[in-house]
């Protein structure tokens, strides 16, 4: 192996190692805060941090559309969306790290007006499991839109991986805003679609 080539091969390891810490450093530090919310929930405020959720057609509900993903009902909600938050969006990233930042941005706003303009009157929704819907619907649209390889071979991955909770976008489970769900998972179609009228437009 010639110097040039190992010169090569290490500056795309640094890359790669670099382009790691920083989706690390993004889901670590989401991940971290949805904890310390909780931990606080439980520890100080005995659960009263779940009133900021989103409460349908209201004006106090409204803030809930940015605090929503940071609240859970108990830490056996919150590691059921844990998991899959790491795993999707780390996929999100794994092409493009900026990717993250406009899917959960489209999919707490898509997500967050759809339950507040179609909730059950004087109920309360809290939860990331929006943002595990809208990471998963953009995985998917994104093969859609691009039609690239990359981008159809990520979506079967996902699919295998997750298919399955598509059922939750239909409304049957006491105690799960399926609203969120289907809203969420809108919401991450409308990233994918406005991300790739982006990037066609730069071409």
């Amino acid at each position: 192996m010639s110097d040039l080539q190992g010169s090569s091969i290490n500056e795309r390891a640094r890359t790669a190692a670099h382009t790691l810490r920083g989706q690390l450093v993004i889901l670590g530090t989401f991940v971290i805060i949805i904890w310390l919310v909780e931990f606080a929930d439980w520890l100080i405020f005995d659960g009263a941090l779940d009133a900021f959720g989103i409460k349908p057609r209201t004006i106090s509900g409204l803030r809930g559309i940015l605090f929503m993903p940071f609240l859970h009902r108990g830490f056996g909600h919150l590691l059921a969306n844990t998991i899959p938050i790491i795993v999707l969006g780390w996929l999100v990233m794994l092409r493009r790290k900026a990717d993250i930042f406009v899917v959960a941005a489209v999919t707490m706003l898509v997500g967050g007006l759809g339950v507040w303009l179609f909730g059950a009157a004087n109920s309360v929704h809290v939860g990331a499991s929006g943002l595990v819907f809208g990471f998963f619907g953009f995985l998917l649209a994104q093969a859609y839109f691009e039609r690239s390889l990359a981008a159809i071979a990520l979506a079967i991955v996902v699919f295998l991986l997750y298919g399955g909770i598509i059922w939750g976008v239909l409304p049957g489970q006491v105690g799960v805003s399926w609203l969120g769900h289907l809203f969420g998972f809108i919401g991450g179609i409308l990233a994918a679609y406005l991300l790739s009228r982006r990037r066609s437009a730069t071409y």
